[in-house]
């Protein structure tokens, strides 16, 4: 791929001297395993993709100053490398912040103790580090001929990271920021054009791009320069204690059309791919582990169908109109109330269109060129030709897949009661590196991130056995409390407000009683204003005695310990495996606070990825092979209500709008990448913070996948055979099926082409009129990856002509 030089021209994009109109995607190298990357990137090739968008993480790239590391899933070189091998383009969003619901936004903490630094303003310590690492990444670029000028795929790079959202907060130096941030990207002479995302006072030349659900109606702030969306959500993150957010495909289109209907250049799915959170990578507070996104590939590397498929056939629709898109700037046409068209002529007679019915209610019949047009409600129809539609928002064509990433099957060799042994955790201090304080400390600033815990313990005197009531206060995130090794209470906040509150009657004995409270973060606050600098741990302890006179015990003498026992020991590590640490006997002990479990297992046969069900235990961190899966929380149950499994596409999207799951664990399914496992037994190790049953979780695989679709006469032909000047009402639409991970059609369940009743996944049934078409699907697609069958009532019969007819079929593709 030739990637000579990449510039601006009049609003354009333009590669090689050729005007673009680019579709990117946003992969984030670190949530995959280097295994992974290959075959998701050409997933999103295949999608209609021309860019891969990433973040870099600079906590991991440089986790201690002066320090740098670029291997395994942090080998940024090999990943750009990997998506120029597949013909496609690069947007390095160097930052160096990045948010990204990733922990402390991507800042290494070390940063933060430097002498009088403040992130992210005007600030002679912070943006000496800043620029020395934004040089360290693009003379790393540069070293390997990555940028375009040199042959590279990257086109594009991005200083800073959504300032905009929070430049208010910083005042004049904000301001100051914002323009030497810019002046410094320009100095290093990347060649090609920088960018800030969510800035609309990025100085000339850097480009000002939107970030949103929709972006249709932005301008940036210069007319020189193209019209760019850097992050368009196909869904959202999930954080542990909220349901399932997801976003109908329908809208996601609709989205992407209307951009490019007034004049966008260039968008990006933000996540296109979103992968896991592994180890200790999410950001928080409570980020789940889990950073699907509901994103045309999912988690595990699987298409996500319609999503994938729909969004493949509007690139392809788009692409269509390129010529036309980026040499015209286009003629509005109002067709009526919530109604309009956008026209891009190359000559009076040759032009390509973009019907919109942007009502969220009524469809609508329109006339445009003198013909008429049905438009549904919220949907955008395009014309490349202005005459023929090729492509509606709202008419998904596109197969589905029966279930999701969840559809897993059990593992014969599932993990069993016999097989676990265990380690009980020391509760409060274990070690003599303990230290004292008559005060409260800050959790961050005392564990520097080098543990989720911080031990908080003190001694309560009392001259005759009392009741009183104890109130604990924290900022976040969770806290377990014990009262003389006793468990006593748990608290905790939320993803929104990690601050929460412990009020427990509780009963001292005469004398001394111990105090042990393990104080617990879920992920470092990864946006906001100042966030570099939002506290957790606890800040306030009180005494009240049933008479409610007030006892302050923050200021007793406490006893601090960072981190717990089985950290310090290893528990985690495959070293420790043999060790006569851990018990092993025939009464495993369940329910239990603070205790290690260990256990193995054989893999099942297959490429295909892992997965461990998690839905007995309560909170903790999971491990295979010594590799970290991340951070699972069974018992945090969502709300039980708000949630719809078939939300309506039409109207506005909010991340709140759509959302799955009400009443259930934010995930208890955990990715392990398939490389993570070998022949033989695999180690399992799991920390249980509150108490689970590890006899209950098992191994999961998928062996095979159920395909449907449903296509009727008078949908479109396939976009991919769609020819400038041709007559499309000589050919017929196809029903396409596709099997993913190399797997092939085995049987056909359904088919019948009539009025079939019903829909994917919730099962297909004959209607009135039923041609049987079993035979001929089976012989087009039995044993075959990918089948095309025609939609036409001359192969596949016409016994009901009074009926419009409609193909439906339900497949399964194995290995």
């Amino acid at each position: 791929m030739q990637t000579e030089r990449f510039e601006r021209e009049y609003q354009v994009i333009s590669t090689d001297g050729r005007k673009r109109i680019l579709q990117s995607g946003s992969i984030h190298y670190p949530r995959a395993t280097p295994e992974m990357w290959p075959d998701i990137i050409e997933k999103a090739k295949e999608g209609g993709l021309d860019v891969i968008e990433t973040y870099v993480f600079w906590n991991y790239h440089e986790p201690v100053k002066g320090q740098y590391y670029f291997e395994g899933r942090f080998d940024l070189v090999k990943f750009v490398k990997t998506v120029h091998e597949a013909g496609l383009f690069v947007h390095l969003r160097i930052g160096p912040y990045a948010c990204a619901e990733w922990n402390y936004g991507g800042f290494p903490l070390w940063l933060h103790f430097i002498p009088d630094i403040q992130f992210r303003t005007t600030n002679g310590p912070y943006q000496a580090e800043m620029e020395l690492f934004l040089a360290k990444i693009v003379n790393l670029m540069k070293e390997e001929n990555l940028f375009a000028s040199q042959g590279g795929p990257i086109i594009l790079a991005q200083v800073e990271n959504e300032y905009g959202n929070v430049e208010w907060a910083y005042g004049v130096g904000g301001e100051l920021y914002v323009k030497w941030a810019a002046e410094t990207a320009l100095s290093f002479n990347t060649t090609v054009p920088w960018v800030m995302c969510a800035q609309d006072d990025a100085p000339d030349p850097i480009i000002n791009t939107c970030n949103g659900f929709y972006c249709d109606e932005f301008t940036p702030n210069s007319p020189s320069k193209p019209k760019m969306w850097t992050e368009n959500y196909p869904g959202w993150f999930l954080a542990f204690g909220y349901p399932v957010p997801y976003r109908p495909v329908e809208d996601l289109a609709f989205a992407v059309a209307r951009f490019f209907e007034k004049g966008g250049t260039f968008q990006n799915y933000y996540m296109y791919f979103g992968g896991t959170n592994f180890g200790r990578t999410a950001g928080g507070p409570l980020v789940a582990t889990s950073y699907d996104y509901d994103a045309p590939i999912d988690e595990y590397g699987f298409i996500r169908q319609p999503k994938w498929g729909h969004l493949r056939d509007l690139h392809m629709a788009i692409k269509q109109c390129e010529e036309y898109l980026v040499n015209a700037d286009p003629t509005h046409q109002s067709l009526g109330i919530n109604l309009e068209a956008d026209v891009y002529y190359k000559t009076p007679d040759d032009c390509a269109a973009f019907l919109s019915n942007y009502g969220s209610a009524l469809d609508s019949n329109v006339t445009f060129n003198g013909k008429s047009y049905f438009l549904p409600a919220w949907s955008v129809s395009i014309l490349p030709d202005c005459k023929n539609v090729i492509f509606n928002t709202a008419k998904v064509v596109a197969q589905k897949s029966v279930g999701d990433a969840t559809t897993f099957v059990e593992s014969e060799f599932s993990l069993s009661n016999s097989s676990w042994s265990w380690y009980v955790e020391k509760v409060g201090v274990w070690s003599n590196d303990s230290f004292t304080a008559t005060t409260l400390v800050e959790q961050i600033n005392t564990t520097k991130d080098t543990s989720d815990f911080l031990w908080y313990t003190t001694r309560i005197e009392v001259d005759e056995k009392k009741d009183a009531f104890l109130l604990i206060q924290s900022l976040g995130h969770a806290a377990l409390v014990f009262l003389n090794k006793k468990a006593l209470a748990f608290g905790y906040g939320y993803h929104d407000d990690a601050s929460f509150n412990i009020s427990r009657k509780i009963s001292l004995e005469q004398g001394n009683n111990t105090l042990d409270i393990i104080s617990m973060m879920i992920g470092l606050q990864n946006y906001g204003p100042w966030f570099d600098i939002m506290g957790a741990g606890l800040y306030s302890v009180t005494l009240a005695d049933l008479k409610n006179a007030k006892q302050d015990i923050s200021s007793n003498e406490w006893t601090y310990q960072v981190g717990t026992e089985g950290e310090s020991l290893g528990l985690d590590k495959t070293d420790a495996a043999n060790s006569s640490i851990w018990t092993h006997g025939t009464e495993l002990p369940t329910n239990q606070s603070l205790i290690w479990y260990k256990s193995t297992f054989i893999a099942p046969e297959g490429k295909g990825p892992l997965s461990l069900n998690l839905g007995s235990m309560g909170k903790g961190e999971a491990w295979v092979n010594g590799q970290s899966i991340g951070r699972y929380w069974s018992t945090y149950l969502s709300p039980s209500t708000g949630c719809t499994d078939n939300c309506d596409y039409r109207g506005t999207y909010n991340a709140q709008k759509c959302q799955k799951k009400c009443g259930q664990p934010a995930q208890i399914l955990y990715h392990i990448p398939r490389t993570w496992v070998h022949p033989g037994e695999n180690l399992v190790v799991l920390h249980e913070e509150l108490g689970g049953d590890p006899s209950k979780i098992s191994v999961l695989t998928r062996t095979g996948q159920k395909v449907c679709g449903h296509v009727s006469e008078d949908d479109p032909i396939p976009v991919e055979l769609w020819k400038p000047n041709s007559d499309s009402s000589s050919q017929s639409p196809q029903l396409r099926l596709t099997c993913d991970q190399g797997w092939k059609i085995s049987s056909v369940g359904f088919a019948s082409f009539g009025n079939p009743k019903g829909d994917c996944g919730a099962g297909f049934t004959q209607g009135s009129c039923h041609i049987d078409v079993l035979s001929i699907v089976e012989q087009v697609c039995i044993g075959k990856e990918k089948c095309w069958v025609p939609v036409s009532t001359a192969i596949l019969g016409n016994l009901c002509p009074e009926v419009a007819k409609t193909l439906a079929i339900e497949a399964l593709c194995t290995a």
